[in-house]
């Protein structure tokens, strides 16, 4: 690991000259650094400066509002996110998902800013905030922007970063009433810690039936990608174990799976079909045993 001047901003603004001036390939951000890190010691990188935003408050605290939604600090840590009442008393999906990041040391130090930013689609919480409809809100000194999640994370590894922007906060609308969620992951080994399929699935039940539902997938695809065709085909339906079937069957077709070491496409693919069943069952109360098989 090569030297390296350490920055230490205390506004965005400040955060963003510094970038602005030294250019992106002789800084990085460092926030909780569990990825940066590694990438630091196997020389994938090589800056001349560190600057750390670990001392802008602005980018602090998670706190909720019946009109505006949920406000996610970009340095919120993952436990922070598990643990927050607010979360789990009004995203409970949320609560669920943060508390299986990778393993307690990255959920301790990580934070959900950076995991956004690093753009790794094998992560879990880009597919569950993109089936929350989230925001992420980029800040510099040109003054702040907001855009979809879905627009934000652009490719494998890539967002929409400008070289002299940083992630501020993260908003999620509110849920309208009787919206529940599930959040689902497919490990290839319990010792891995990095999902090989996400789905994130959220609705609003009246009784067996289907209303506004939104569904991601994450982890098997390049980059988290909500399924419009089986989220309309949901609209309105009383959800049973052959709609539930059906659902997955579509949402294995809809995706273009990743084929690399940990897994074929074609793997990916019927693993998405088994956890989306899954996922639809358990929203909706069914047994995965009854009914049309995965």
């Amino acid at each position: 690991m090569r030297d390296f001047d350490y920055l230490e901003p205390t506004s965005v603004e400040e955060a963003s000259r510094m970038l602005a001036e030294l250019g992106d390939e002789e800084v990085r951000i460092i926030a909780g650094g569990t990825a940066l890190i590694l990438t630091l010691r196997q020389r994938m990188v090589k800056p001349t400066h560190l600057l750390s935003i670990a001392k802008i408050d602005r980018l602090r605290g998670i706190d909720f509002d019946e009109k505006s939604g949920l406000r996610i600090g970009a340095l919120a840590r993952h436990a922070d996110v598990a643990r927050s009442a607010v979360v789990r008393q009004h995203f409970p999906i949320l609560a669920s998902m943060a508390g299986r990041v990778a393993n307690p040391q990255v959920r301790n130090q990580g934070t959900i800013g950076g995991n956004l930013c690093y753009g790794d689609p094998s992560t879990d919480p880009p597919g569950c905030l993109l089936a929350l409809d989230a925001t992420v809100v980029l800040g510099s000194t040109r003054g702040e922007r907001t855009m979809p999640l879905g627009e934000f994370i652009v490719d494998y590894f890539e967002t929409a970063l400008e070289p002299d922007e940083i992630l501020v906060e993260i908003r999620v609308p509110a849920l309208a009433a009787g919206t529940t969620g599930v959040y689902s992951r497919f490990l290839r080994t319990a010792a891995e810690h990095r999902p090989l399929v996400s789905v994130a699935l959220v609705a609003r039940r009246e009784g067996a039936s289907c209303r506004g539902a939104r569904l991601a997938v994450g982890a098997s695809t390049p980059i988290p990608m909500r399924l419009r065709r089986a989220e309309e085909f949901l609209q309105g339906r009383v959800v049973d174990p052959a709609v539930a079937a059906e659902v997955a069957n579509m949402v294995a077709q809809d995706i273009e799976p990743l084929s690399d070491s940990r897994g074929s496409g074609d793997f990916r693919r019927d693993m998405v079909r088994a956890v989306a069943r899954r996922t639809v069952c358990e929203l909706f109360g069914l047994s995965i045993d009854e009914g049309v098989p995965a």
